[in-house]
């Protein structure tokens, strides 16, 4: 690959992050929850976006982004106050700035009428003038005589001429030279705009022993003449700016400074070398000269020396401490290319299936009751896990980047429906496998859109009813019995289950005379083509709604449901593996053949008696557990499959819980064993099942089906009416 294009791929990947501190900032100050440093990383998330762009030469990404920072500068002035619209086109302009980069990377065209909107409606909340290019217009410059004859007054400067000197003084952080900065560079290019007299504090300088060379110990003191340009000396800091501090005055509004002080080194710029050290200079530097006739004497003056430096020393500790945890908090990075990560990932599934036909080769030689060899065994099995459990935590990622992608889409959903909602978020740090949250993006994407746009009433409608004008969009995400379980809440009308039924009787998804319960009526949202949509929009009525989004998260090895209560509002929830590679199951065996049942989806397991059978209906039964009636599934039969298990006495029962706490029995032959089992999808190769999510590779080398549970429970609640009643 071209260097070139490695730096511009760099370029993107680090824009992605700016965003994120962007709108992270962005939200912060709309929720008035912001201090002066939220403004700043702001500003300089974008200021850098600028930078990064113009060095690519991207003008449509620098016009803007310039305009962006321009206003922004406005607010960190404090020149410009923030409001509500001041709020909503900085969130706007967020988004475009997205789409910029996004545009950029992939070369397609950008939308240059809504791009020249939101720049005209920042200028005018910076009350900037539109920019007037030079050679639009030409003009002959006309000499002016301000000499009035009056005579020179002793002592003041002549007209036009700066009062006073400018004073730069930055302190370098550790980050800058851990990005390959070097301060020396920065007062060479200071030094070239005028005659500079420059300075280097050295009081917070350890001793030799304690000094670290990551870190950060000299403030640099830079004084040039009044009439260099103030723009000139901020460009020399453009690029490091974030990773030093810096304060440029004049001279005038700063107290005098001590000459004489110890804690300065100074230097004139008549005689200072800005020339960096030779390699020969260095080595010579590290390796030592030859010792000289006075070193014995310079050896003693250094003693004399060495008390008043370490009381030096002991002072700058705490600073030197301080800086020392700065550095340790920023964490360092590296960025992979993901398919190195996937061939990883992978290897570690032919791992774990190489360590579990080791196993079972041992077990069926008797090999395994050598105390040695089964140790060994052991120890193998319990590292394959921990390499395997490492590597899975380098794929997951906080779920934050989509969650905030979410933020653009209620903004776009609430102004072409004309409502006001706002996205409310919460457990965005939950971390999850990047292979969901990739494919999660299209089916959460819809449901935020279905929220604003059928769950929220219009703001009048909202204020008759007493509640806030502004609705609430939650979208939240958690940990749950080794799933992950994200939830679309609103606070809107909640489902009408009366217009949903309709519909779907009108459209002949259900007959006029069935028997259904309200949780019934709210999972008819999920049947194909079903929409309550009256016309064609932007966000609906399309003919494709909520079947599209189940069928995602089930091909994801994911459940969706739905709850809803009049009035107060309707959530949607999506359970999800952590991964998509490798999971604990339970290995059970059904009449001929070995099938896996997630252990995230198992509450318990027991042995059923013929006492605690009851039939509910001629084709189905409950079972008794702790006082409480459980529907009992046959897996055999739903999947259609051949079992030799007629007395339920004779089988062992599973039970499992649905997302909305309907608990099951599923009937099974007999458990075989518990293992860590790698996932092979069945959808590219083979096509979709019902009941099965996916399969794996046994120890033996024996294919063995992943069951859906909550398919199976679907399957037999539709073959048997009654079971849900049971539940």
């Amino acid at each position: 690959m071209d260097p070139m294009d490695q730096i511009r791929e760099t370029f993107f990947l680090e824009c992605e992050e700016l965003m994120e501190v962007l709108e992270d900032g962005l939200n912060a100050m709309e929720a008035s929850e912001h201090d002066d440093e939220t403004v700043n990383a702001v500003f300089r998330a974008v200021h850098s976006v600028k930078g990064g762009a113009g060095a690519f030469g991207l003008d449509d990404l620098v016009s803007f982004a310039h305009t962006f920072e321009t206003t922004l500068d406005e607010v960190r002035s404090g020149r410009l106050a923030t409001s509500p619209d001041l709020m909503s086109v900085f969130l706007r302009s967020a988004d475009q700035l997205r789409d910029l980069i996004s545009d950029a990377q992939s070369g397609a065209e950008s939308d240059t009428k809504h791009i020249d909107q939101l720049i005209e409606e920042l200028r005018n909340f910076a009350g900037i003038e539109e920019e007037t290019h030079a050679e639009d217009f030409v003009f002959d410059a006309v000499p002016l005589d301000l000499d009035l004859g009056l005579p020179d007054v002793p002592g003041l400067p002549p007209l036009g001429e700066p009062t006073s000197d400018w004073q730069i003084t930055f302190t370098p952080l550790a980050t800058m030279y851990e990005r390959g900065n070097d301060c020396i560079l920065l007062v060479r290019a200071l030094a070239e705009l005028g005659d500079a007299d420059i300075r280097a504090a050295l009081a917070d300088t350890p001793d030799w022993s304690d000094f670290d060379p990551a870190q950060s110990y000299l403030e640099w003191t830079v004084t040039l003449p009044g009439d260099v340009d103030e723009e000139a000396i901020r460009e020399v800091f453009e690029f490091v700016e974030d990773d030093c501090t810096i304060n440029i005055v004049r001279t005038e509004d700063i107290p005098p400074v001590d000459d004489a002080s110890d804690d300065w080194v100074v230097r004139d710029d008549t005689d200072i070398n800005l020339d960096l050290p030779t390699p020969e200079e260095i080595v010579q530097t590290e390796l030592g000269s030859p010792a000289s006739d006075d070193e014995p004497a310079e050896q003693a003056a250094n003693a004399e020396e060495t008390a008043e430096e370490d009381n030096k020393a002991d002072a700058s500790a705490p600073v030197a401490a301080k800086a020392k945890t700065q550095t340790q908090a920023q964490r360092p990075t590296i960025r992979v290319d993901l398919d190195r990560v996937d061939r990883l990932i992978n290897l570690i599934g032919e791992l774990v299936i190489n360590q579990s036909m080791l196993a079972q080769g041992l077990e069926d030689a008797g090999l395994t009751v050598q105390p040695q060899l089964a140790d060994g065994l052991d120890e193998f099995k319990q590292l394959t896990r921990d390499i395997q459990e490492g590597v899975m935590a380098i794929r997951a990622q906080p779920i934050k980047p989509l969650f905030q992608r979410m933020s653009r889409i209620v903004r776009e959903a609430s102004s072409a429906t004309d409502k006001k909602a706002r996205l409310v978020i919460e457990g965005e740090y939950t971390e999850v496998d990047k292979t969901i949250i990739e494919r999660l993006s299209d089916p959460l994407t819809h449901m935020i859109r279905n929220a604003v746009d059928h769950g929220l009433e219009m703001p009048e409608k909202r204020s008759e009813l007493g509640k806030n004008e502004e609705g609430i969009v939650r979208l939240t995400a958690k940990h749950l019995s080794g799933r992950v379980l994200i939830e679309v809440a609103d606070d809107g009308a909640g489902v009408n289950r009366k217009k949903v039924r309709e519909i779907a009787e009108s459209k002949g998804l259900i007959s006029p005379q069935a028997d259904l319960s309200d949780s019934d009526i709210d999972n008819l949202l999920f049947m194909p083509g079903f929409s309550t949509a009256k016309e064609v929009t932007d966000l609906s009525g399309r003919g494709v709604g909520m079947d599209v989004v189940k069928r995602s998260i089930e091909t994801l090895g994911g459940r969706v449901s739905i709850t809803s209560a009049p009035g107060k509002g309707t959530t949607l929830s999506i359970s999800l593996p952590l991964t998509l590679a490798v999971m604990d199951g339970m290995v059970v065996r059904i009449g001929k053949e070995l099938m896996i049942i997630p252990i995230a989806d198992i509450s318990e397991s027991l042995s059923p008696s013929n006492s605690r059978v009851s039939p509910v209906s001629s084709n189905q039964q409950a079972l008794l557990v702790r006082g409480e009636f459980v529907p009992l599934i046959d897996i055999s039969e739903v999947l259609g499959m051949d079992s030799k298990i007629t007395n339920p006495e004779d089988a062992v029962v599973v039970m499992t819980e649905t997302e909305a706490g309907s608990r099951y029995a599923l009937l099974v032959d007999a458990i075989v064993d518990q293992r860590q089992v790698v996932i092979k999808g069945l959808e590219e190769n083979y096509g979709h099942v019902p009941g099965v999510a996916a399969a794996t590779i046994l120890g033996d080398g024996r294919i063995a089906l992943i069951l859906d549970v909550s398919s199976v429970v679907r399957s037999a609640e539709l073959t048997s009416p009654s079971l849900s009643q049971v539940a």
